[in-house]
């Protein structure tokens, strides 16, 4: 009678147990969420960081002449009146 009383004991304490550690909310699906968290959080940041950027970008193009005639002359390679213009090639060696 004691060992079917201890087995019955044992066997409340794991069904009890079991949705605590494989159930819905289990402790590693909680832990799975934190790591996830953690993922999102450094991927907001990076893409702040990105934004902030951007935005300093737009800010100075719109109040400044020097960064939209820099924007010009490396993308679209334009030159001023009178100015010069050298394209200096590279060959390799063999």
């Amino acid at each position: 009678m004691k060992i079917a009383t201890g087995l019955l004991l044992v066997c409340m304490i794991v069904l009890m147990q079991y949705p605590l550690w494989f159930g819905k909310g289990s402790w590693l699906e909680i832990m799975e969420m934190h790591e996830q968290i953690v993922t999102l959080h450094e991927t907001n940041q990076q893409l702040q960081n990105r934004n902030t950027v951007l935005e300093a970008e737009v800010n100075n193009l719109k109040k400044g002449l020097d960064a939209i005639e820099e924007l010009a002359r490396s993308e679209l390679g334009m030159i001023r009146k009178n100015e010069l213009f050298f394209h200096v090639v590279e060959y390799e060696k063999k």
